[in-house]
């Protein structure tokens, strides 16, 4: 049967729906960076998940090929995240989502080195005859964090942030988001083929 990090790993993929304290190890992930309105029809952010996932099953699939990966087990691909910042901004303007920063990622499984990455975007430009050379091999140690699963539509997340907000000052922490540590979303769901209502996302704040 296929790893699931999501299954495996259910603390950092599978959090209740009210907030919780959480530290997370260094973890590695193919990343794209950008900016703009995630909603916006083919704009960067669309054309990112292309690419991460252009590259993500080419490592994938690499065991029917003639390159073997050493380490290599069969796995399911972990769900898209990302990382959400606006410049001049402490915490996320949810109004203004053109002024957006992101970096949107896929987590690696561990036997993935910075060579065998190397070799995944080759591999893929080679077959798919597309520009990867915007896509990162970027290594991530997100440390201590508040989160909570939020249910429902993207537009609603203000509401579970507050709470989030309010849970790290009740347990006597405060926001930690720098130009080094970010707000995280992991999208569980797919929002083409899931009811807004419906929808799972994590929502992870660093905190100090």
């Amino acid at each position: 049967m296929a790893f699931d990090y999501k299954k495996e790993y259910k603390e950092f993929y599978l959090p209740k729906a009210v907030p919780g304290i959480v530290t997370v190890p260094e973890m590695n992930y193919i990343a794209v960076r950008g900016q703009g309105d995630p909603n916006l029809e083919g704009g960067e952010y669309q054309a990112s998940i292309g690419l991460l996932c252009g590259i993500a099953f080419t490592i994938k699939m690499s065991k029917k090929s003639s390159h073997q990966i050493d380490g290599y087990f069969d796995y399911v691909v972990p769900p898209l995240e990302g990382f959400w910042w606006q410049d001049g901004v402490q915490g996320i303007d949810y109004a203004h989502k053109e002024n957006f920063q992101w970096i949107s990622l896929i987590r690696l499984p561990e036997f993935v080195t910075r060579e065998e990455f190397t070799w995944a975007v080759f591999e893929a430009s080679a077959k798919k005859k597309q520009d990867f050379s915007g896509v990162e091999f970027l290594t991530y140690d997100e440390g201590l964090c508040v989160q909570c699963m939020h249910i429902g539509p993207y537009d609603e997340e203000p509401g579970t942030v507050d709470a989030m907000h309010r849970y790290m000052e009740e347990q006597g922490y405060e926001l930690d988001t720098t130009d080094r540590r970010f707000h995280h979303e992991i999208y569980l769901s797919d929002a083409r083929r899931c009811a807004p209502k419906k929808l799972r996302t994590v929502i992870r704040l660093p905190i100090k």
